[in-house]
Order: C-alpha cells, then structure tokens, then sequence
C-alpha cells in the first residue's frame, strides 16, 4: 500500500504522553485490573461536580435556546463577569474588550504562540511543564528548556532563564505550575519580571520585537494553607504590555469538560489571537458562556463553591503527603513536596540499582515506572512526560479522582512492593 506524504510538522508533530497513558490504563482497567489511577490532571464528577447553581444557569441557558454561534471574542455577559472577577478577586483592571474566551485554554495558548511567534523564533520555557514543546512544534519555532530544580519546587528563577532570555522571543511560564502544584514565590516572579524587563528595554533602542510572557494561572483559585498567588503585572504595572494571561473555568471549579477558557492581556495582542480564533472556530458553547457569566456575577455562590471545594481537594492532597512522608521517615525510597496548590503532588520513587524479585536490578527510571503499574497497579506520570530528564525519579500525582479508599489501597500497594525490594 502506498505510504502517504503528510505535512512535515505533521509527520514529526508527537502525541500526547499523558492521553496515551491515560488511554492504555483504561484499556487495563476495562479487562477488570485493579489500577490507582493519578494520571489525569481531571476529575471524577461524581466526587467534584460543577458548583450546583452553575449547573442551574447552564440548563436554563439550554431551555432559552442559547444555541446559536456566540460571538467570536465570546459573550459580553461573560467577559463583563470574567472582568469583574479578576479585578475584584486579583485586582487586575483590564477593560473588557481585553479578554477572549474560548473552548478552554487550549486554543487560546495555540492562539498566544500563532499571534506572537515567528518561524525559527525561540520559545523559552522550563521544564517539567506543561505541553509547551508541542506548541513550539506547531508553530515551527524552536525551543529553549531549563531543567529545574526540587530544592526550588521545580520553579524556575531569574537566574536559571538569563543566560537565554536575548534569544528569546515567548516565556512561557505556569503557576501554579502543572505537573508540580507548586507556586512562584513573590521574590522569584518578580525578579523574572524585572530580567524580561531590562532586555525590552534593551530592544526598543534596536528596534526588535520585544520578549512577551505567556501567564498560564488556570489553577490560582487552588492554593492552600498560606500558598499566595503572585502574577507578572500585580508585582510589576510596567510587565502590562508584554503579559498575556490564560485562564478559565476548567480546574477552580472542576468544569473540564464545560470547556470555557478566557485569556487577557494587551489590546492589540488580544485582537490578533481573536482574528486567529475567529477563523478556527473555537469558541466555548454560547450557552455555557452565558451561564458562567451569571455564575461568576454571584460572588456568594463562588465563594461557598470554592470554600468546600479547596478543602476536599486540600485533604486528599494531604493524606498523600502525610502517607510518603511516613514512607519516607520509615526508610523508604520516596519522598514528597508539601503541597501548595492545583490539584497536583510531586512525589518521588527513587528504586533505580535496586533489586527486583526476580533478582535483576532496576536501571533506568522507566523501569520504576513500568513496575509499579505491573506490580502494584499504580499509575502516575513520570517528569519526563513533561519535558523533564529521563532519569528523574520525580512523578505527578492528580488526586481529582481519588478516593478515601484509593488512598488506602495505594499507600498498601506501594508498600508491598517496596518490602519486595532489595539492596
């Protein structure tokens, strides 16, 4: 058969790591295997469901037959609320005709890189993160990754983006930052600020396009204990111009599959990504729009929302914590960073050079990986899933579809199979 000649970006364009893990777990679950699946940054609507008046708003929506197309730029009904919101919960002005909404923050991140980057332009971003490394492909760009470290939480810092950041055309960073539920401190994002800051200054005497700043904070509605969200323009007023921020209903307030998502940022940069929108078609559903307006106009209903909300997930997150610092005091291989934020812990099972049962050694980490999902039925994504070294023994684990019991069976699966181990 004929071998067909695709596009090259096609032809070198890689899957998703994470939604072909997802999808072989599912297959294994499917023939009755018991797996403690953690894999997907989503959740079980059954335990988290969209707030109950959110719901209301989009039934009635549906019966006033909101079901033609919406705008292109989205609802006015939402991008008035969506402007209220974020001035009064982040005090962040920017006029209404500033945001874009959207099917979710993926097209609008896909709209970010098509309005602002260039073939050959350099993406500079760290890693582990979040699908940057396919964006940049798509945009034929090329890109710049910073390993970071876990004695910084896997944040990056102005240090580690300097030696790059005149290369650099797009920074494309998230806090909190998926896969690590972690957060910037006010020092670190501020000092980045102030580096992006000085090389624009820089560029205007020369005439070249400045450096922009990708703000992906989908999930600062989820911080716990004392975790603070700081952002580029709050800390910095003169990071206005070169901030684009992404948004949206997805992960504070467990609507994933309601697929509303807004951006914001500067005028002239929000026109270009709703030209390019505008010619995809991908919009959020006129009546989900409206009804996330109503929503998010009753700052009551959020509020309660998210009080229960953030604890649930609070607590699950804690019990794992609590679990692999147990782990960890007892002399086991793992260890665990406090969480912060999001709906994430970053965990560490550290068993390469170890011996397996079967008298062979573990040599490299996905090895680890493989056995705890064969041995122990246990599911997590490894770092290097997310741009991060091959060999990290560190792991994203999403608690929005576990259970009290999941808990429990984990951490007694896991044990099991580290007492089978030997020096």
């Amino acid at each position: 058969m004929e071998e067909l000649i695709v596009s090259k970006m096609a032809e070198n364009l890689i899957g998703s790591e994470i939604i072909k893990l997802a999808g072989e777990i599912r297959d294994r679950a499917a023939k009755g295997e018991r797996i403690y699946n953690f894999t997907i940054g989503d959740f079980d609507p059954n335990l988290y469901p969209i707030p109950p008046s959110f719901l209301e708003h989009i039934v009635d929506a549906y019966k006033s037959n909101e079901t033609n197309y919406p705008p292109a730029d989205g609802m006015a009904v939402l991008r008035q609320a969506i402007q209220r919101f974020t001035r009064e919960k982040q005090g962040l002005d920017f006029p209404a005709g500033d945001f874009l909404v959207a099917g979710g923050s993926r097209p609008l991140i896909y709209a970010i890189y098509k309005a602002l980057v260039d073939e050959n332009d350099t993406i500079l971003f760290p890693v582990p993160s979040w699908n940057n490394n396919h964006y940049t492909h798509l945009s034929a760009a090329k890109m710049k990754c910073i390993e970071t470290k876990p004695e910084n939480h896997f944040m990056p810092t102005a240090a580690d983006l300097a030696p790059y950041i005149s290369e650099a055309t797009l920074v494309a960073l998230c806090s909190p930052l998926n896969p690590t539920g972690t957060v910037f401190s006010k020092t670190d994002l501020l000092e980045i600020c102030q580096l992006i800051l000085a090389e624009n200054n820089l560029r205007k005497t020369n005439g070249k396009k400045p450096i922009y700043l990708m703000y992906d904070q989908i999930y600062w509605l989820l911080t716990y204990g004392g975790t603070e969200h700081y952002d580029p323009v709050s800390l910095l007023p003169e990071m206005r111009p070169y901030t684009v921020y992404v948004d949206g209903m997805s992960k504070g307030f467990a609507a994933t599959g309601v697929r509303v998502g807004w951006a914001f940022g500067p005028t002239k940069v929000m026109a270009k990504m709703k030209s390019i929108l505008g010619h995809i078609g991908a919009w959020a559903p006129k009546a989900e729009q409206v009804a996330a307006g109503n929503f998010l106009a009753d700052n009551g209903e959020v509020d309660k929302y998210l009080d229960q909300f953030k604890t649930q997930i609070s607590k699950s997150l804690n019990a794992f914590y609590e679990g692999f610092q147990q782990l960890k005091n007892e002399g086991y291989p793992v260890d665990a960073i406090a969480p912060a934020a999001a709906i994430y812990l970053t965990i560490k099972i550290d068993l390469v050079g170890l011996k397996r049962p079967d008298g062979q050694l573990f040599e490299n980490q996905k090895e680890v990986t493989s056995y705890l999902l064969n041995q122990a039925g246990i599911a997590l994504v490894p770092f290097s899933a997310f741009g991060a070294s091959a060999h990290s023994p560190w792991y994203r684990l999403s608690v929005g579809t576990a259970t009290e019991s999941d808990i429990r069976g984990f951490f007694t699966s896991l044990k099991d199979i580290l007492n089978q181990l030997g020096n």
